[in-house]
């Protein structure tokens, strides 16, 4: 009879624990934690920098591809 029954319902536990990490894997809308963090913030500082007209047109545009060449 045990065998039939997984144990009380240990069995069904699994499963919705088993759901609930795929659902956190897969379907969870905003970035985890650490991923691409300073890439993003190196671009809004170079954008700063270019909207205080520290650099000109051609060194901005320079540096952001860098960055987005690292991003890859």
């Amino acid at each position: 009879m045990i065998h039939d029954w997984y144990f009380g319902g240990m069995h069904w536990i699994w499963w919705i624990l088993w759901l609930i990490l795929l659902f956190w894997i897969f379907l969870i809308p905003y970035p985890t934690p650490g991923q691409n963090r300073r890439k993003d913030k190196a671009m809004e500082a170079l954008r700063e920098r270019y909207a205080r007209g520290e650099i000109s047109d051609e060194e901005f545009e320079q540096k952001k591809k860098v960055l987005q060449d690292r991003k890859k």
